[in-house]
């Protein structure tokens, strides 16, 4: 079987997206084109690697082993790409980044004052829940996430750059929100606005819980931290999110934040990335940039007015 690098970017592009049109905009050909290089490929292969039913492109089971095949070698031919122009002096590259949800409520920021220093680096920036992001590094899909809790799962370096208070909130009229100091058995006959399974923020809230005894009756699970706030804000049920996300709805006293016994929850956020991974250039570059800057950058009003502050130190998480 014959396959050629190019043929392998853009299969990896379209497995990717799970779209002809969306690989090709990337790549900045046709999608007839991109549809020609994967029949080819299917041809070459002697079974098919992609099905579509209805609008919608799926990948056959050769065509899953075959993206991920794709994607190391997309993955090997950037690093050596961007290796051989950092030895030249060159500062571009491409930075590739995922964030978990809760995330997006600052990292555009830093993004943009990176890209302000750094012009020539292009970016990339994926979020999505924790679960997922912790496979994206043991895919080596990515460069760096940036998440709450590090993994466990693979061998990590982690590295705090900023705090991430984790709080409970309600709608400002529910009987919880007028009193002073609630013990976390209070809440247990609440309705508990969930995040999906596999959301880093749940995970904490289930183990606070946990902790003192509290086993929720009833809860309602919804993928997004707005979809949240705004059924919070409707007065379906009280909720456990990041102070970060906030802001605005505290401010304008459309959110309460409940004075729940041993919260906020002091948690901070982290920079990862592969243990074995040799960051390139631009990744190097954005790391540092997250542990010296982030705290001045990330301008998200916290209890008592304060200021987040960055965090210091590394740590490594095994298996």
């Amino acid at each position: 079987m014959h396959l050629t690098l190019r043929q392998l970017k853009i299969f990896e592009a379209v497995a990717r997206h799970l779209s002809f049109s969306r690989a090709a905009d990337e790549l900045h050909l046709t999608q007839p084109a991109v549809s020609m290089q994967v029949r080819s490929l299917e041809e070459a292969a002697g079974l098919p690697l992609t099905e579509q039913v209805g609008k919608k492109i799926f990948l056959t089971e050769a065509g899953g082993e075959l993206a991920r095949h794709a994607r190391v070698v997309a993955q090997q031919l950037r690093e050596a790409e961007e290796a051989l122009a950092a030895m030249k002096g060159l500062r571009g590259g491409l930075l590739n980044i995922a964030a978990v949800s809760t995330a997006k409520y600052f990292v555009p920021r830093l993004l943009a004052a990176f890209r302000d220093n750094h012009p020539e680096v292009e970016l990339r920036l994926g979020v999505n829940n924790r679960e997922a992001i912790v496979q994206q590094l043991a895919d080596n899909e990515i460069d760096l996430a940036i998440m709450g809790r590090p993994p466990q799962e693979i061998e990590t370096v982690s590295e705090p750059f900023a705090d991430n208070p984790l709080v409970f909130i309600a709608a400002p009229d529910h009987p919880l929100a007028r009193l002073k100091r609630i013990e976390p058995q209070r809440l247990a006959k609440e309705i508990f606005l969930l995040r999906e399974p596999g959301s880093g923020t749940r995970a904490a809230m289930e183990r606070f819980l946990s902790e003192h005894g509290v086993v929720p009756q009833r809860s309602v699970e919804m993928t997004s931290n707005e979809t949240i706030k705004q059924a919070v804000m409707a007065g379906m049920g009280i909720s456990f999110i990041s102070e970060r996300t906030i802001a605005l709805e505290l401010a304008t006293h459309n959110i309460a934040r409940l004075n729940v016994a041993g919260t906020p929850l002091k948690r901070q956020w982290h920079v990862v990335h592969r243990a074995e991974k040799r960051l390139l250039p631009a990744a190097e570059a954005f790391r540092l940039f997250l542990l010296k800057e982030s705290g001045r950058l990330i301008d998200s009003p916290l209890q008592g007015g304060a200021q987040p502050s960055a965090a210091r130190g590394s740590s490594r998480a095994r298996r």
